[in-house]
């Protein structure tokens, strides 16, 4: 099995995750994507985030009809920071016949030599990083870059969750922005100030 692995703080999930993942799945011919909402994202403790439980009911909607994409909640079932690496350990230790990946854009990429034991985390996986067009994947340090399967020509929305909140909570229109059923649950849950 070739499983690739999404993580994020997905506040809300976009269809902008979505098409990476896809993208992804098909340019690495992978079995399966997993979609891992953090419990805690380390990166983002001085900011208010969106209860796990409405970000992972988000994520559900949001890849229910795809036969491919599963939603793992490991990391909001483990207390403490979401560190990447406790995840993949996890995720090997459950399933030692499996090759995971990492899914990341460019920018992710560029930041990895910032993440929690980053080279621990190379020993277990692959990242898949996705090109943004017209950009270059320069100053990313070898012992990264090495592990690193490049998909090139990828379309890009230019979309963040952080922009999705905004729309919500100036009252304006998310559609097209985040599936139908993430919509509908952002207006029924309140969230965002809708």
């Amino acid at each position: 099995m070739r499983i690739g692995i999404m993580g994020g703080t997905f506040d809300p999930i976009h269809h902008g995750h979505l098409l990476i993942a896809e993208q992804a799945r098909e340019g690495m011919n992978l079995d399966q994507v997993w979609f891992v909402p953090a419990g805690d994202p380390p990166h983002k403790r001085h900011k208010t985030i969106t209860s796990a439980k409405h970000r992972l009911h988000m994520v559900q909607l949001a890849t229910e009809n795809h036969p491919c994409f599963q939603v793992k909640d490991i990391e909001i079932k483990r207390s403490g920071p979401s560190y990447t690496l406790l995840t993949i350990q996890e995720f090997t230790k459950q399933y030692p016949d499996a090759h995971f990946f990492l899914i990341m854009g460019e920018d992710m990429v560029k930041n990895l030599p910032e993440w929690y034991r980053i080279e621990k985390i190379l020993q277990y996986v692959q990242i898949i990083g996705l090109h943004r067009p017209g950009t270059k994947a320069d100053d990313i340090p070898n012992y990264i870059d090495k592990h690193v399967c490049w998909i090139e020509d990828v379309v890009e929305i230019r979309l963040s969750s952080t922009f999705v909140q905004k729309q919500v909570r100036l009252g304006k229109s998310v559609r097209y922005m985040v599936p139908d059923l993430v919509d509908q649950y952002i207006k029924e849950q309140g969230l965002y100030g809708s």
